[in-house]
This record gives C-alpha cells, structure tokens and sequence, in this order.
C-alpha cells in the first residue's frame, strides 16, 4: 500500500488545501460586513440583565476587547428595550460602535412595534421562526418585524433552534417519511425540518421585499453530526450568509471539543461567514473565554491570525527535564517552542531545547534560520527579548 502511494504521480497535485468557500452574499451589519470574501466574523452574547445597562456595556466592552466583533443582547421585555438605545449611546462614547445584535423570543414584533428607538438603536435583529406566534399569527408577527427591519434598513438572523423548532413543519415531514418505503431515521428529518424551516422563512422575507443580502441563517443544534449536517444541506440549497454554531454546547472540556470539531469541520470544508462558541460559562468565569475559542478555531484552521501561537513539545523519555513546561506556561501568547532543531526550522521563532544528558545549549531559530545559541542563567530573558523584538517588528503595537 505504502509503494503505491509512493509511486503515485499525482499523489503531490492534489489539492490538500481547505475547501473553496461557500459562495455567500455579503451582508452590512453596522460597521462589520460579513459575507462574500469578508473575513470570518467572531460573535458573542452577553449574559447580563440587559436593562442593567451599566453592567451590559461593561461586559460588552470585555468582550470587544477580547476580540467579539459583533454581541448580540436578549431584548424580552420593556425594561430591555428602554435600555438598548442607552447601552449603544454609552458604548459609542467610550470608542466602542460595535454591533449589537438584538435577540427576540415570542413578543418580538410587540417589542420593536412599542420601541422605535430600540429598532433603531439595533444593527441586527435576530428571529427565531418557531417562536414568533402559532398558526395565523405566526406569519403575521414575522411579517411585523420584517417590516420593521426594513424601515430601518437593518439586516435579520432567521435562526432556527431544534429545541425549538416550527411543530408543523415537522409534523409535516415526518408524515411524509412515514410513507416512504425506507424511511429515514428520525433525527434525519429533525435536520430536514430545521433547514426547511430556515429556507422557507428567508423566502417568505423576501417575497416582503427584504433582500437576500439583509438576511443570515443559522441552524444550531446540539449534536455535532447533526449540526455538520444541516449546515451542509443549507449551504448546498442556499447562498444566504451563515451564522455557524452548535447550541447548548456544555460546560468545560466538552463544550470546547464539541463546538471545535463542528465548526471546525464546516470552516474547513467552507461553510460559514460569522462564528460563535455558546459554552457553558463556569460559575464567576468570565465571558469573554467563548472568544477566545472562535479565535483559536479560526486561527488553527488558518483562516486568521490573531495571535502568536506556542507550539511545544509534549514531553517524552528524551526530556526528562521540565525546563520546556515552564518556558510555555511563562510564554504561552509570545512564542513557539518545538521539539528539535528540525521542527524548530519550521516555526516562526523555535528553541531547541536539551535533552536528558545533554549540553544546556540552546539554538534559537528565526524564521527557518539559526539565530544564535542560548546558554545559562539569562536563557529566558534572551529569548523572550528575541521573540518581543520579532513580534513588534512583524506585527507592530497592535499585533492581537
């Protein structure tokens, strides 16, 4: 096996790269544009009281500094809706016009009816098409605040939940599966319902005159598989802008892999215009940690860079000493550790560290090439003044 992918001629023409992106419209909200061959746009939520407006702009703020270029806020009430057009006067002077995204469960359309300063106050509204109203009421509640929007020319996200998906929609396929000869399995039509319910809103949208670069989708849920799932049929049926998350994700470790391998996943093979990580945060943690995670799956999927990034070695019988644990804990956000000479080549700035027996000489690799030799007491010191000088000079001030 291994002679014949070694003979292979093509083997070296194949494309390894990441898939090409899926084609969307571009999409302003505020002052970020998403979209199109925009770059992948990091989102956040605050969970605040939002009518505690100094406590909302203080974690807005956070989560700005940390790098969320968008924060969508709960709007479920009146208190709420008062306090939006406060929240977003207090953020432009403090320097922060960032895009504050509204989110809207049930009494939406009551909302932005009783609180034109709010509607306007907003750079997105996000609807939830099966929690707008039942039945006949349904369309038109949708229908309100899709006239809202348009007025004040804001864009929407039609984001559609399993948890709480349109009944109806899902009764209707499930009794057409039943009829099938080989019905698919349950979960399957939960997905289709979930895309179907999304598609159908973006078009009922448009036939009331939105235009398709003023709406996304997102279908979360909170099963990897499935998720990968319903935004793969979603971006194959539609060119609508894509908000790209798994819901409910979990706390801790769980809720970090569960999210990175499904978007990671749909990154990778294209999918996806603006991102968000909606973990569990753990009792007093800050918020600002779910940004940090949209970063480092961007960025490891490199498609941006926001940071240095430390690549160090695991640790092994060649290494007994800790030398090399210490280094990357103290210079976790300056710089690249690796293994030996040969990987330290290929990093931006490598350190080859000794091991077990060995001279404690040190050969400090920049961009491919050997630097100088570290050796003693002032080791640290040394290399983290060559990776401070490599960094200003590559990335200036403001390199993150």
């Amino acid at each position: 096996m291994l002679k014949s992918i070694i003979q292979n001629e093509n083997l070296l023409t194949e494309d390894w790269g990441v898939s090409q992106r899926h084609k969307t419209h571009e999409v302003q909200i505020g002052k970020v544009r998403i979209g199109g061959n925009n770059p992948i746009a990091v989102q956040s939520m605050t969970n605040t009281d939002t009518a505690d407006i100094q406590g909302t702009v203080q974690q807005i703020i956070e989560l700005v500094d940390a790098g969320s270029e968008l924060v969508r806020v709960t709007v479920n009430n009146d208190k709420s809706a008062q306090a939006i057009p406060k929240i977003k006067n207090s953020l432009i002077k403090q320097g922060h016009d960032i895009p504050i995204i509204g989110d809207f469960h049930y009494n939406g359309h009551v909302i932005l009816s009783n609180y034109p300063a709010c509607a306007e106050s907003l750079d997105k509204y996000r609807i939830n098409p099966g929690n707008v109203g039942f039945g006949q009421a349904q369309d038109s509640n949708f229908k309100a605040i899709i006239d809202i929007a348009l007025h004040y020319n804001k864009p929407v996200r039609i984001g559609v939940n399993w948890g709480s998906l349109d009944q109806q929609t899902l009764v209707q396929l499930m009794n057409e599966n039943a009829k099938l000869t080989n019905p698919r399995p349950a979960n399957e039509i939960m997905i289709a319902a979930v895309v179907k319910s999304a598609l159908e809103s973006a078009h009922l949208a448009e036939t009331y005159s939105m235009a398709s670069d003023k709406i996304i989708l997102s279908t979360k849920m909170s099963h990897v598989r499935d998720v990968v799932m319903a935004y793969t049929l979603l971006a194959r049926h539609s060119n609508y802008a894509l908000h790209v998350g798994l819901t409910e994700a979990g706390l801790g470790t769980k809720g970090i892999v569960a999210s990175t391998s499904a978007i990671g996943y749909l990154l990778q093979n294209g999918i996806g215009d603006t991102i968000r990580v909606s973990t569990t945060p753990r009792p007093g943690a800050s918020r600002t940690e779910e940004v940090e995670i949209c970063q480092h799956i961007l960025q490891t999927s490199g498609l941006r860079q926001f940071r240095p990034y430390v690549t160090s070695c695991p640790g092994c019988g060649r290494t007994t000493s800790t030398l090399f644990q210490h280094m990357t804990q103290d210079m976790e956000h300056y710089f690249q550790i690796v293994n030996g000479p040969g990987e330290s080549k290929q990093a931006h700035i490598g350190i080859s560290l000794p091991g077990t027996g060995e001279s404690p000489r040190m050969p400090v690799y920049v961009d491919g090439k050997r630097l100088t030799i570290l050796k003693g007491e002032t080791t640290m010191t040394e290399f983290k003044r060559i990776v401070e000088n490599y960094v200003e000079e590559k990335y200036g001030k403001n390199h993150t």
